[in-house]
């Protein structure tokens, strides 16, 4: 018999600068996290290029698909994840915050078909929550305030290494910083406190990010230490309080645009994914609330 071992393969989409994760225990069971599906805002086409990287990769190695773990209701791409269910199965989940994050976003598009209570994702994950992938020990952490759906996953390493955490969008590398909260139920407050509770972990602990924005310098990467994040991220390394990078964080978000997908973003990824349902002539569309964001 195989003995557990922890390997992740990630795969980087340069059109909305996301890692997706494939993360699997050596011995034939499989997740995913934030697997990408392309979308051509011009043409209103979906574009599975992304994803189907991380499918290839998955049947090239012939594993078994359980969990498709999203860390939130991402504002910058379409998930993939229902493309890869549809052709591996698996278990779609998300954190509890996410019953929030659909209230808001029901109101913002209009959309009265959309239940409110997470049902279109297959579980929930409470904080603190254990699970397994396969024969890996792994964890959920409600990680808010970027969104109130945002949660990390911990995975041991069953070899005795450094934990990997798939931190979504709470931490960027040191050099860019964190992630912004200004979007709907977004709390830099709160965003603060579940930062310093990921940089409680080990310093040797590896930290996964969703997105990396690098300066020309260097390459993108998808992911740094608890230790490197404690001694040099621009915005919360060791040193700053919670009101300096409360003010700050304000300040820097009064300046951003809106993610360029946003609109089709968030409308599909509240509904675990898919798209809303199509109209009587079979085709499905996408809102443009006008002057309401």
């Amino acid at each position: 018999m195989n003995q557990a071992e922890l390997t992740i393969q990630h795969f980087f989409d340069p059109a909305t600068s996301t890692f997706s994760y494939l993360v699997d225990d050596g011995a034939g069971s499989c997740a995913v996290i934030d697997p990408v599906m392309g979308y051509q805002a011009n043409s209103g086409r979906t574009d599975p290029a992304p994803v189907d990287a991380v499918a290839e990769a998955i049947a090239r190695r012939g594993l078994t698909l359980q969990w498709l773990l999203e860390t939130h209701a991402h504002a910058d791409h379409l998930s993939g994840a229902p493309y890869l269910r549809k052709r591996f199965g698996g278990t779609l989940a998300v954190g509890s915050g996410i019953t929030a994050v659909q209230r808001v976003f029901r109101g913002v598009f209009n959309a009265e078909d959309l239940a409110v209570d997470g049902s279109q994702f297959q579980h929930l994950f409470a904080d603190g929550e254990a699970f397994r992938i396969g024969r890996l020990q792994a964890r959920a952490l409600h990680a808010g305030g970027h969104t109130p759906a945002d949660v990390a996953y911990l995975v041991e390493d069953p070899a005795g290494g450094p934990a990997a955490v798939f931190v979504g969008d709470t931490l960027f590398m040191p050099d860019v910083g964190t992630a912004r909260c200004d979007f709907p139920g977004g709390d830099a407050r709160q965003l603060y406190r579940s930062i310093q509770r990921l940089l409680a972990l080990p310093g040797d602990t590896r930290l996964y990010l969703c997105h990396d924005y690098p300066p020309a310098s260097r390459e993108p990467a998808p992911g740094t230490t608890v230790a490197a994040q404690r001694e040099g991220n621009i915005h919360v390394r060791d040193g700053i309080g919670e009101e300096e990078f409360v003010a700050l964080r304000r300040a820097r978000d009064a300046t951003l645009a809106m993610p360029a997908l946003m609109l089709p973003s968030v409308q599909v990824n509240v509904r675990a994914g898919s798209l809303p349902p199509a109209e009587a002539n079979g085709v499905a569309y996408l809102k443009i609330p006008v002057d309401r964001l």
